[in-house]
Formats: structure tokens, sequence, C-alpha cells
């Protein structure tokens, strides 16, 4: 989308009706105590109705949920991806729609997440947000241009080979030698020696870290790949393999490692974006416990793998001098990836296959570029907001959701997108602005199929004080002002672990209604105690969701007898 289709706080009216955008909703009416927060609400996450024991299994929450008061359950369940499912599981579907009917309970489909992907990429995997790969070297033989690394990146004593005692040369740092970080000469995975970080708790932080600084070429990927070796180790998530640049994070993966278990290896890809040096860390945050071996540890620049194919990802092949554009088709095939998928990374990047008859010739050095999609934590892919094709499939989705619930209400999914501003397509964009109208459009198609549902969204990419601000992940611009692009009648779903009082104020006086989205997996309901406290002093707060995402139901009772008081 070329021409932006919002401005600030509305939208061109041939986009969406009037009413949509300055006629804000009052927040619940005021008619008598029972009714200060008429919302009470159950995350119904983690069941794909994929089995018939699904059904079974949300009926019963359903059940326990309407017997404690609760009016509505908003359901996560593969719900933008309509088109795609089995007449199964519109059965199964259909069977939670009808418990709902006869429990009285509002039906809330949970749709269109961008930060993870959701349905869109069930439909299309190259509508993930694309980095950049700018002229790397590619040089031709017969029939075929294969990638050729330029220069070396200076990784030095990946193996861990060459130590004085515990002191292991070519690292910037390892925490505290003979303490913490050890030269182990027993296990290891190859060769004669291997890093061992323990005794976590002697540092102040709970560090084992090691440290090496590289040199790297701006807009170029890298592969990392180590192998790790635990036991007794707690608490595993604080184990971490950080790629930083300045103050940036450039590759902001977790790995869900055991606590004892024998070498695995583990791979990630990052950019290097315009920086010409990064730090690589491997090793405990805030450990307590159990030891941590680290072995063969490597770095290289990697050819063109998972090459992203849209029009907003172009490929473009050009000679070395810089004086001819090569045209696909003419000069060369389509630069595509077989193995292409966002979660696999450790697969050879594929040649660039030459036309025969064309301009390239053997011996000739090529300068590539082409965009490929980055994995964030273990397994979120964005999506990119600019991109037609995606709202084709909101479209078609939210027609499929009118004709299968009917909903009188939908929330949005449109937390914690990580990526942006840096393919073809959205590179410049004010991401605000973006951010706004993608999810302006999304309110759209939904109306355009059911004129009168009520949309809600969680407040993250909403919210200065969480999300909504620049240097946000991935992300190249700033979220900083989302808000003032968006409908004011959107229901905001606060949400957090921890009281989120300045957000709850934020959007309670910025005229939004607000949905308290609290609990968050916690051993008892002191912080929703919180919550209702602070949400009692607010204008606009329509009331409480129990949202879980380990499925901990156990409060489910409790939850609705706080938050159901007047």
């Amino acid at each position: 989308m070329k021409a932006p289709l919002l401005l600030a706080r509305g939208v061109l009216s041939s986009v969406l009706p009037f009413s949509l955008l300055v006629c804000p909703v009052d927040a619940a009416p005021a008619a008598t105590p029972a009714l200060r927060f008429p919302d009470r609400l159950v995350w119904v996450f983690g069941w794909n109705l994929g089995r018939d024991r699904h059904v079974s299994e949300v009926e019963a929450l359903l059940e326990r949920a309407a017997k404690a008061g609760y009016t509505g359950a908003v359901l996560s369940a593969g719900l933008d991806s309509l088109g795609r499912q089995s007449t199964d599981y519109f059965q199964r579907l259909g069977e939670v729609k009808g418990a709902c009917d006869r429990l009285d309970l509002e039906l809330i489909p949970s749709v269109f997440s961008v930060g993870y992907g959701g349905g869109a990429l069930g439909y299309n995997r190259h509508l993930a947000e694309g980095l950049p790969v700018r002229n790397a070297l590619l040089v031709a033989a017969e029939r075929e241009a294969r990638f050729e690394p330029e220069e070396s990146v200076g990784w030095r004593n990946g193996g861990f080979e060459e130590h004085r005692g515990d002191r292991f040369p070519g690292y910037g740092f390892h925490d505290q030698p003979g303490e913490v970080s050890f030269a182990d000469t027993t296990i290891r995975h190859s060769g004669e020696a291997s890093i061992r970080l323990e005794n976590f708790t002697s540092n102040p932080h709970g560090h084992g870290r090691v440290m090496q600084e590289v040199s790297v070429k701006p807009w170029r990927c890298y592969r990392v790949s180590l192998w790790v070796r635990t036991e007794e180790l707690a608490p595993t998530s604080g184990f971490q393999i950080s790629v930083l640049a300045g103050e940036r994070s450039l590759a902001p993966r977790t790995f869900n490692l055991p606590p004892t278990g024998d070498w695995r290896q583990l791979v990630l890809v990052f950019n290097s974006f315009s920086f010409d040096k990064v730090r690589l860390y491997a090793g405990m945050w805030q450990g307590r416990a159990g030891r941590l071996w680290l072995d063969d540890w490597s770095i290289e620049e990697i050819g063109p793998m998972n090459v992203l194919r849209r029009p907003g990802t172009p490929v473009t092949v050009r000679s070395e001098e810089g004086d001819t554009t090569y045209v696909e088709g003419e000069d060369y095939q389509p630069l595509e990836d077989p193995r292409f998928s966002p979660w696999n990374v450790d697969h050879e990047a594929p040649a660039l296959r030459l036309v025969e008859g064309g301009r390239i010739k053997p011996g000739q050095r090529l300068r590539v570029s082409w965009y490929h999609p980055m994995l964030i934590h273990d397994s979120q892919v964005t999506l990119c907001m600019a991109e037609p094709e995606l709202y084709e499939i909101y479209d078609r989705e939210a027609r499929l959701l009118a004709e299968h619930l009917q909903p009188k209400r939908v929330l949005l999914n449109m937390d914690e997108v990580r990526m942006g501003g840096t393919c073809a397509a959205c590179e410049g964009r004010d991401m605000a602005q973006l951010l706004g109208e993608c999810i302006t459009r999304q309110v759209a198609a939904l109306r355009r199929h059911q004129p009168e549902v009520q949309v809600m969204i969680w407040s993250d990419m909403l919210d200065p004080n969480h999300n909504a601000h620049g240097d946000y992940y991935l992300v190249q611009g700033s979220f900083a002002g989302s808000w003032r692009y968006v409908p004011k009648e959107l229901t905001i779903a606060v949400w957090g672990g921890e009281l989120r009082e300045s957000s709850l104020r934020f959007f309670a006086d910025a005229g939004f209604p607000v949905l308290a989205a609290c609990y968050y997996d916690a051993d008892n309901l002191d912080e929703v105690r919180r919550w209702r406290e602070a949400a009692r002093a607010l204008p606009n707060v329509r009331g409480f969701m129990y949202t879980t995402w380990q499925q901990r139901y156990d409060l489910l009772e409790d939850f609705g007898g706080v938050v159901g008081q007047p």
C-alpha cells in the first residue's frame, strides 16, 4: 500500500463508515451496582478442537464458568483459519457454540494475530515480515551461482580447546574463571575441552556467561550454532544465546532446555542490520543451581536460505560493478528455497539457477539482495502489515466467522508485534500509523460481514506504558502514538501478571471501554484483588477476564467471586 489509509485519529471516509471513527461507545451502563462490571469473561485457551475430547473438556470448563457467574468465553481455537478447517472441526465448533447458548454464555472468538502469524501464515508463509540481505556475493558457474562469504568474522576458540587453566583466550570475558567458569577436559562434545559453568549463586546476579565480539558485514544474514549439555540446571529459562549490537538485541531467541540433558545443538540466525560488530553471549542469567556445558560454538555468514517471495520482498541480482541488473526468467530462475520454513534455519542455502542463453556467464561475481524471515523467542513469526494479500485473507476469514458463529463481539489478537518496517512493503512507514491502519482494516473486514459486531483488542501495542514505543525488538521505527489511529470504540483488554494501573487509567481517561485481563497463572488472587480495586476508581471499565496461558483453571470459581462483587 503506497498511500496511507489513516489520518490522525481517523481514516479516509472511503475506507470505513463515519460512525466507526467518531462515535465512541459509552462504557457499561450504570443502572445498578450489579452492572458496574457487566463483563466477567474466561479466556479459553489451549484447545484447537482437533479432537472430540477437546469439546468435552471445553464444555466442562464452560459449565464451571456459568455456575460461577461468568457472562462470556473468549475462545482461541484457530478461528482465523476457518477456510482451512475440516468438517469435523466445524461440528466440534458447533457443539461448543451450542454449549455457550445453552449456558447463556456469550461466545467471543479470538482472531487475527500479526505478531504470531495467526491463521494468515497458514495460508502463505511468505507473508512473514522480512529482513534485508543486501549485495551478498554469489559466483556463477555453468548452470548456477552459489553464495561465497567474503571474509571471516574472526571467530576464535569456538571449541574451547585453547585454555590456560580456566581462562579461555579469544573471549571478551567469561564470568569468574575458576569459580563460575571452568575448563572441562572430561565432559566435552568434541575435541579435548569444553567450558563448564556452575556455582551461579557466587555471582551477585546469578550470571554464568561467556562473550566474544566479532566483525560482521552490515545487512547480511549469519547463523550461530552451539552445543549445550545440562545437569540439574535451574532455572532453565535463565539460559540464553544473545547477539547484541550496541544495546540492540539482534537475535531475541529462547530455547527450551531440559534441566538435565545430553549434548544438543542449538541453532539461530540473525541479521546484522547496519552494524559491523556484534557481541555473542551464551550462558546463564539469574542462575540458581546446576551445571551447564558449552562446546563447538560457531558463526558463519549464510546465503539465500528461506528467501521470502512476495511483492514486498523483491529479489535483485546485479553485476558486481552494479551497472547491470539481471532479469528473473531471462537471466536466472526464481530464487526460491525448496526447504523454506521460518522455523527451519539449519539447512543449506539453495543456488541461484541460471537460464541457458542468459547474460550471466561462468566466473561472474554477482551482487544479490533478498529478504528472510526471523524467528523470535521459540516460535514467533511476525506478519508484514503492509502486504495487501494479508487483508484479502482477513476479509475471507471475517465472512466465514460471520457465517458460522455470528458473534456479537470479537477479540483481535494484535499483541506483541515484534517486527516491522524492514521489508520493501513497509520500510520507511510510520509504524504507529501502519499498526493503526492494520487494526482499523481488521475492524472494517469484520463489520463488512457483520455490521453490528463490537471489537475488543489486547492493549500492549496501543499502550505507551507497555509496548507502544520505539526500540521494540526488531522493529525499525516506533509504535508511539499508535492509539491515535484506531477506532475509539475498541474495548481495550489491558493485560499483565502484575497490576497495570497506569495502563487502565490511560485507556479509561482516553475514553476507550476497558477490560481488565488479569490473573496470569498465579498461585493466588492477591493481584486480581488489586486490579479490581484499581478498576473501581476508574470510568469505562467493563469488567474482567480470567486469563491463563497454562490452562490453570483451578481458581476460576474464586476469581468469579472476587470480580463479581458490586
